[in-house]
C-alpha cells in the first residue's frame, strides 16, 4: 500500500480525529474511506452530467409525470 503525505488544517484534523473516535476506527481509516466515497461520488456525478448531456433521453414535463402519478391508484 502506497503511503501519501498531506497538510492538513489543525481544525479539519481535530474533527478526523474526533469522527474517528466516535467510530473506533484509526484516522488513516478514517480519511482512507472519506476519499472512497468522494471518488464515488465524484463518477457518480459525472455519469449524471454526462446522462443530462445524452440528447437521446428525453426530457420530460414536471406537469404531465404528476398528473400521471397522481390519476394512477
Amino acid at each position: 500500500m502506497t503511503q501519501i503525505t498531506a497538510r492538513l488544517p489543525d481544525e479539519l484534523v481535530a474533527q478526523i480525529d474526533q469522527a474517528a473516535a466516535r467510530l473506533k476506527r484509526s484516522r488513516a481509516q478514517l480519511v482512507r474511506q472519506a476519499i472512497e466515497y468522494y471518488l464515488e461520488d465524484l463518477e457518480d456525478l459525472k455519469l449524471g452530467l454526462e446522462r443530462l448531456q445524452d440528447p437521446a433521453d428525453p426530457i420530460l414535463d414536471w406537469s404531465e409525470v404528476k398528473r400521471e402519478l397522481l390519476d394512477q391508484d
